[in-house]
């Protein structure tokens, strides 16, 4: 009898649990889908929704925001754009990724697309090893395998000169990273970010709200952003995937500091630490005199930002969208536009990798394909290697390189940069690259009825979990 009565009263208790955690992410839900989502399974299977509200749900930001608002506060916005009229771009309108960004697009830039890994870490470790004022280092994930042990090497070897080196890893990206690594770095002198005292996600189990981003900034004068992680994989070296397509930007000018401002907002949210004054804003113009505008984007957002950049990406499109993404998940505003796009006459391609890191993603994709292909959207599986770039080309105009990825892990849950060039030489070149990334790639052109029986089974319910792929 006493028996009856505790499993009863632990029945009864696990029913409020769910209902009052239900009422949270009703409340707390990003979409209307994600609410239905969460409301339904806790109500439907407590026992195992609430644990994995837990994992993927339960996590809030504070006081994100704080530190752009006070860094804007004390540095000068013309430091951080550049000086004199901006040129407009014919038929595209800055305005929207003006708004995602909250900062204007600024001039007196040069632009320089890095492909692959080993040209990218060439330029940034010759970056590092000139640096004089201070160098800002921060990815999703650090190895310590050849390649991670020769960044480190480096890094050490400017901090031992004398020149301040802040570094900082995702706790959950790098997880693997051991600890003698950081050490070494923190012997040296490199300041770190204290996993333990940190704030964001602090075990694998909090898969929600990482930051993606890959930035190095030297001296506040040149700075790095793109796909490019530190590991040797990312050098083409892991025999699994082969060689690796990616795409890395280097850039000159007052972009830079918009980069450098994304850097220590991101420092002094996880640190509580303020280091704007530590570095150098005074913007050095480049002759090439191109325009750029850093999108850094995150979950403290409040328009969802990740989303509106590329809703704004594929509105700007007048003849020609091409993007290239290793996921395919999108938010349903995405799809509308993409449809929209190519319901316009707009040449929309998508260029995904044939090759598989993260099965359910790509698993995920095949259900999106049929739809956008019937009006008109074009997909590409590119054949030669792993494709993990995250670039985008609009018309003759605009140029985007960075860390978004095409799917809702990106448009809400991490933290991402993408570095959009308004300039026709900039798009000139991307267009080169991507046409030469078409050749070794196979278009896509079998419907998800004729595709293999686990792919036309278990892609659409995969694409249930699309909220948190």
């Amino acid at each position: 009898m006493l028996g009856v009565v505790i499993s009863t009263i632990a029945i009864v208790v696990m029913w409020l649990a769910a209902a009052v955690t239900a009422l949270r992410a009703a409340r707390m839900a990003r979409t209307p889908q994600g609410a239905i989502g969460w409301v339904v399974f806790l109500l439907s299977a407590p026992v195992i929704a609430l644990p994995a509200y837990l994992i993927f749900g339960g996590f809030r930001f504070r006081g994100y925001h704080r530190p752009r608002v006070d860094l804007l506060s004390k540095v000068e916005m013309d430091l951080i754009t550049g000086k004199g009229p901006i040129a407009k771009t014919p038929g595209i309108n800055p305005g929207p990724f003006e708004a995602v960004a909250g900062l204007p697009l600024c001039q007196g830039n040069r632009c320089d697309l890095l492909v692959d890994g080993k040209k990218s870490f060439q330029s940034i470790l010759e970056e590092i090893d000139n640096a004089s004022q201070y160098i800002l280092v921060q990815f999703y994930i650090v190895r310590a395998d050849g390649l991670g042990m020769r960044v480190q090497r480096h890094l050490i070897a400017a901090a031992q000169r004398g020149v301040p080196v802040w570094f900082m890893v995702d706790n959950i990206g790098s997880h693997g990273l051991p600890q003698s690594y950081l050490d070494s770095l923190e012997h040296a002198g490199v300041n770190l970010v204290d996993p333990a005292t940190s704030r964001g996600p602090k075990h694998r189990f909090h898969i929600n709200f990482r930051n993606h981003r890959k930035t190095v900034v030297v001296d506040g004068r040149v700075g790095f952003t793109g796909g490019l992680n530190i590991g040797d994989e990312y050098l083409g070296l892991d025999p699994e995937f082969g060689p690796w397509r990616d795409t890395h930007l280097r850039l000159r000018g007052p972009a830079v500091l918009q980069l450098q401002l994304s850097f220590a907002e991101d420092w002094q949210w996880q640190t509580d630490e303020p280091i704007w004054e530590l570095l150098s804003w005074t913007p050095v113009s480049a002759p090439e005199n191109q325009q750029v505008l850093i999108a850094a984007t995150g979950p403290p957002d409040k328009m969802a930002d990740g989303s509106m950049l590329y809703f704004s990406v594929i509105s700007a499109s007048s003849r020609r969208l091409w993007i290239a993404s290793p996921y395919f998940v999108p938010d349903q505003d995405v799809v509308a536009a993409l449809k929209h796009a190519a319901l316009r006459g707009v040449d929309v391609r998508i260029l995904l990798p044939e090759l598989i890191d993260h099965y359910l993603p790509w698993l995920a994709g095949f259900s999106y394909f049929d739809d956008l292909r019937q009006a008109g959207v074009r997909f590409f599986r590119y054949q030669a290697g792993f494709m993990h770039q995250k670039v985008f080309l609009i018309d003759d105009a605009v140029a985007g390189v960075g860390t978004t990825n095409l799917d809702n892990r990106s448009f809400r849950l991490n933290f991402e940069t993408m570095a959009v060039m308004f300039d026709p030489e900039m798009a000139r070149q991307m267009q080169v690259v991507l046409e030469r990334d078409f050749v070794p790639s196979q278009e896509v052109t079998t419907w998800l009825r004729d595709t293999p029986w686990h792919i036309r089974l278990f892609s659409p319910m995969a694409r249930l979990l699309a909220p948190i792929l």
